[in-house]
């Protein structure tokens, strides 16, 4: 055979494997997932990645959509603002995403939502609650409650349920997470009639707080706000019992994980904090979530879980609706999300973007999580 024709028949073949394994891959469906798989907050983005999985597993295990895979790729950003714009920006034109899930961090969102929106690409986070997340663009939704709501739930069920007239709050300053929902509470507590006797800041790398701790056990807070992330929360409480505050700590989502108790030890025991669901709840989708997360897992599955799962499910809902996956026509089916009944509640996307649904308030009891009310919004 001539050796030019051999070549030229060569590279043809070359050429037309290359196209069927790109064809191969453009039949999956690419979803990306950005989420901090490693660092100080690793449970977040763990329990998160693995409640995305299983609404995958039982997507194609149904057919997936319109009998297309979906493919999930998850990078980790490590808890970090500057890993996570490049996983954005990686999953978006390296992956070919068609839809972003991600972050947990309201400041890891604040950085992913504006290069989803740049780009035309939808993005749900499922538990960024600070208001400005969804404020990057019409590209930017969320399926949790906002802090908002939050600190109003934080707010009502400390004079409502706990009795308190005067609170501190302990916040850290470099979160938005921390700074907003503090905030949030404060407007709540003092509009109801409460006093805040001591606000009291720390950064979240630096948890020598022995000094903001020693104000607030001199303050007369009947009952102390804590909105921090669990590797912080858990350190603080530990640290206020071993210095002799007896009133109870409440905070926010963000203390959510397993890691907590283990962290405070027998201090967080009478300490309360707002989630978005309890495993307790008898409700149908949550009890049929727990069995298989725990069947896959085997463990119970964390508020994170939960609406990893159900923001992956809006996603693939939203995607059978839409007349095509292109950025736009996806992005007004997810819009149109109406009633969806999640494990996490039942809800509807507003015209914000943001989702509107109740809020469950958990107390530790021997070291475990324990229902103790549900706030209506």
């Amino acid at each position: 055979m001539d050796l030019r024709a051999w070549l030229k028949g060569f590279v043809f073949a070359l050429a037309a494997l290359a196209v069927v394994g790109c064809k191969k891959k453009s039949d999956d469906i690419v979803v990306g997932h950005f989420a901090s798989l490693t660092g100080q907050n690793a449970t977040f983005g763990q329990s998160t990645d693995n409640g995305i999985k299983l609404a995958i597993e039982e997507q194609n295990a149904a057919g997936g959509i319109n009998e297309k895979k979906i493919r999930l790729v998850t990078i980790d950003d490590a808890g970090k603002a500057s890993e996570a714009s490049i996983a954005v920006t990686r999953l978006i034109n390296d992956e070919g995403a068609k839809a972003i899930l991600g972050e947990v961090a309201s400041g890891l969102s604040l950085v992913g939502g504006p290069i989803a929106q740049e780009a035309g690409v939808p993005m749900i986070s499922p538990s960024s609650t600070n208001p400005e997340v969804t404020r990057a663009g019409d590209m930017v939704f969320r399926v949790c409650f906002l802090d908002t709501f939050q600190g109003y739930v934080a707010a009502k069920f400390a004079q409502d349920n706990l009795k308190a007239t005067k609170a501190a709050i302990l916040y850290d300053q470099a979160e938005p997470y921390s700074t907003g929902l503090a905030a949030d509470f404060k407007k709540t507590f003092v509009e109801k009639g409460g006093s805040i006797v001591l606000e009291q800041a720390y950064t979240g790398g630096n948890l020598e707080v022995s000094a903001q701790l020693q104000s607030i056990k001199g303050s007369g807070a009947e009952v102390i706000f804590l909105p921090g992330y669990y590797g912080a929360v858990g350190t603080i409480i530990r640290q206020a019992r071993e210095a002799g505050i007896t009133a109870p700590f409440l905070g926010g989502d963000g203390w959510d994980s397993a890691e907590l108790a283990k962290i405070a030890g027998p201090a967080i025991n009478g300490n309360y904090y707002v989630n978005h669901y309890s495993h307790e709840e008898e409700r149908p989708e949550v009890q049929s979530f727990v069995k298989k997360y725990k069947e896959k897992y085997g463990e119970v599955p964390d508020g994170l879980a939960a609406l990893g799962y159900d923001a992956a499910r809006v996603l693939f809902d939203a995607m059978a609706r839409a007349p095509s996956l292109d950025g736009k026509e996806l992005r007004d089916a997810i819009a149109a999300t109406k009633d969806f009944k999640g494990v996490t509640g039942t809800f509807s996307i507003d015209e914000n973007r943001d989702a509107k649904k109740s809020a469950v308030i958990l107390v530790y009891k021997d070291g475990a999580p324990t229902l103790s009310a549900r706030v209506e919004p």
